[in-house]
């Protein structure tokens, strides 16, 4: 078997520039990109994934291995890779953030934990969320679903010197405020039901002074708290389902534009 200069090249273009997205992608993802994996564990995934992903890929335009343009393009597919990873880190955050609110109004904004796959101290009820959305979508065969978005995003998007568009970018950063107004969604059952028990309690201090409201509410708060979390799953479910749906929308999307 001979191999020349330029089969040398463009084997090196073929499996270099994907492997850069694939691994952005995988760095930036839920799950695949937390600090449980090790990176050696997270570079074998990418190697694994390049090798079986490449020989099916669309045959990219050449690029000189020693020019700058493929410098260029190996920049446009890590950001490319981030991007994609970003907006499906989104929609995770989207639930620790709902978990924080509903925590700060049951009172136990200071249980903290920390988060496995950021390393972060975020409250328990987050953490019960995170891990319930974890097993969701492993369940739904979300891992697989997403190595065929990151493969499909190479016949979308070819590996070129062209990056995201300028639109696609943008829509990125608008994507971010998803969180915030979907943690909203996700919290507003418990915030407007706890509302009410602190109002009955202001009621109540009112009506007999002489009752330690803070010895009894704190402990009713909490034990309301987690029954309200539990009357609230069937819609916390629905709210996994839909921004899931959302965040696999938005990677074509940006890829489109």
């Amino acid at each position: 078997m001979n191999l020349t200069i330029n089969d040398l090249n463009t084997l090196l273009i073929t499996h270099l520039l994907p492997f850069f997205r694939i691994g952005a992608f995988f760095i930036a993802v839920p799950i695949f990109g937390s600090f449980v994996l090790s990176v050696r564990v997270r570079i074998l995934i990418t190697v694994l994934i390049t090798l079986v992903i490449v020989p099916v890929l669309p045959k990219p335009e050449y690029i000189d291995p020693l020019s700058g343009e493929v410098v260029l393009s190996a920049i446009h597919q890590i950001i490319i890779g981030l991007a994609m990873g970003f907006i499906l880190q989104v929609v995770f955050q989207a639930f620790v953030l709902g978990g924080q609110v509903i925590a700060m109004q049951m009172g136990l904004g200071f249980a903290a934990l920390v988060d496995p796959q950021t390393g972060n101290n975020i409250p328990f009820v987050s953490q019960f969320y995170t891990i319930m959305v974890t097993l969701m979508f492993l369940a739904l065969d979300g891992h697989l679903i997403l190595v065929e978005m990151i493969a499909g995003s190479f016949s979308i998007l070819p590996i070129s010197t062209a990056g995201l568009s300028s639109n696609g970018l943008y829509s990125v950063a608008i994507w971010g405020g998803e969180m915030f107004a979907a943690s909203v969604m996700i919290a507003m059952p418990a915030i407007a039901a706890l509302l009410l028990v602190n109002i009955s309690f202001g009621v109540m201090t009112r009506a007999a002074p002489q009752l330690n409201i803070f010895a009894v509410g704190f402990p009713i708060t909490i034990i309301l708290g987690f029954a309200i979390m539990l009357a609230a799953l069937p819609s916390i479910l629905h709210h996994v389902d839909e921004q899931f749906q959302l965040g696999m929308s938005m990677m074509l999307d940006i890829l489109q534009e």
